[in-house]
């Protein structure tokens, strides 16, 4: 269900991180989905950013938007599968104050009209840290499309209730477009 009180909308400043071992910022389709639609919503883009499937650039990289005082969200795209490389969930868990276990929870949900049981294999997660939400989704579009459309569309929407996360958020100047 979902609810929108009579209340100003309030712009998040998100930074979205795209970790692959093969896509460039050209064909970084998963990526691009994700400043489309949070740039659509009202929201601002603080930085996005390419890195490779490696645990210790992941983990800096993140720990250095969860510590800048302008980044409100982190959106991660990718690495969040079984395969060696695949290192996302354990390069941001250990950065996490508070993990968010119902986002994996209810995107391998909304997941499975799409994917049936391969959701299973999701390593999705989100958590809370210095005031900054983390979310990790799956590489592919699709998944990108099923997180922002199914859960965070409205979780990072300060009108959405009964409730959202923008209360749970620091308090950041507008920082305006840049990638």
């Amino acid at each position: 269900m979902s609810s929108k009180a009579e209340a100003v909308f309030v712009p998040l400043n998100i930074a979205v991180l795209t970790v692959s071992d093969t896509r460039t910022q050209d064909t970084d389709t998963s990526g691009q989905l994700l400043v489309d639609r949070l740039l659509a919503a009202g929201h601002n883009l603080a930085a996005r950013v390419l890195l490779k499937d490696d645990l210790y650039k992941i983990r800096a990289q993140v720990a250095t938007w969860i510590a800048e005082e302008v980044v409100q969200v982190v959106l991660v795209t990718g690495g969040t599968g079984f395969t060696g490389r695949d290192s996302t969930p354990e390069a941001v868990a250990c950065l996490l104050d508070k993990q968010v276990d119902g986002f994996g929870e209810l995107f391998r949900q909304i997941s499975l009209a799409d994917i049936g049981t391969s959701t299973v294999q999701s390593r999705a997660l989100a958590g809370l840290s210095n005031g900054t939400l983390v979310c990790c989704l799956p590489g592919s579009t699709n998944a990108c499309r099923t997180g922002w459309d199914g859960i965070l569309a409205e979780q990072l929407d300060n009108r959405y209730r009964p409730c959202n996360f923008v209360p749970h958020l620091k308090a950041a100047a507008p920082c305006g477009s840049r990638g």
